[in-house]
């Protein structure tokens, strides 16, 4: 199809974007990637009357290490993240999830920023995310803040994100010693996952002494597996581990769609724990 019409800006900087934003208000959309928004423009899915290009603003792409943060531009690519010698040292979560988004074209195009600001609970990365306890840092005409994952996603394909705030950067706190293991049911490489389990554990003296779950597509917002992490504490086995799998699904709000219903998300969500945490842990 064809896209509604539009009025196409792009700025030389930051500053220049963020007041395109103000001075369009609601009506505008951020052009990054493309490969969220795009498809929403030819399905006549998003009707902006200003798409503000940013994707060749200096600045936002690459890792760097800061006040023992990983510190991530926007617009770095899936395929940089991936490849990125700093993210597969300390955040090794995010690299094996994001070698997991759609296909290689898309990871070439698709930004880590994009993709977050999108907030698609089907998407791969805002899970990931949550597990990490990462924040996301936008700017806006007043400057920066510093966004927590937690508060980030605030609703279906919606976010903490101010009409005239760009998302600048995102910060993973590094998670050395920490095992690691994104699990996934698709059912093809290039589909939304239909669910996908995020796991970090920490061992001690053989045992899990620590457990972060995040949870993709499971509600109108990515979400912690709080009642199984609270479960996962002290196991030390396989029958431990799938015993605090059991309670994956508590609290979330799985949809009925054309790929699942919400029991048989809720009984991938309570197997693909499982499984996550069993690899994560070097237990499977």
């Amino acid at each position: 199809m064809i896209p509604p019409a539009f009025e196409y800006v792009r700025p030389g900087s930051v500053e220049e974007a963020v007041r395109a934003l103000a001075d369009a208000g609601q009506e505008a959309k951020v052009l990054a990637g493309g490969q969220s928004l795009l498809p929403l423009l030819r399905l006549r899915l998003a009707f902006p009357e200003v798409v503000v290009d940013i994707g060749r603003l200096p600045g936002l792409r690459g890792v760097r290490e800061e006040d023992g943060l990983l510190v991530i531009g926007a617009l770095t690519t899936h395929h940089q993240v991936v490849r990125d010698p700093l993210v597969r040292r300390h955040a090794g979560l995010l690299a094996a999830a994001t070698a997991q988004v759609a296909d290689p074209a898309v990871r070439h195009r698709g930004t880590l920023g994009g993709s977050l600001a999108h907030a698609d609970p089907a998407g791969d990365l805002p899970a990931v995310l949550l597990a990490l306890d990462g924040e996301l840092v936008a700017q806006g005409p007043g400057g920066r803040r510093a966004i927590p994952a937690r508060e980030f996603f605030t609703g279906y394909l919606e976010t903490a994100l101010a009409p005239d705030e760009l998302l600048v950067a995102v910060r993973v706190p590094k998670t050395d010693g920490w095992g690691c293991h994104y699990e996934k049911f698709q059912r093809s490489a290039q589909s939304w996952a239909v669910i996908g389990v995020a796991a970090l554990v920490r061992r001690e003296n053989g045992h899990l002494a620590e457990a972060r779950i995040g949870l993709t597509n499971m509600g109108a917002t990515p979400l912690r597996a709080t009642a199984a992490e609270q479960a996962l504490a002290g196991a030390g086995d396989f029958r431990a581990v799938a015993r605090a799998a059991e309670s994956a699904a508590i609290g979330t709000v799985p949809a009925r769609d054309a790929a699942a219903s919400p029991e048989y998300r809720a009984h991938l969500a309570r197997v693909l724990t499982r499984r996550a945490v069993l690899a994560a842990a070097g237990m499977g």
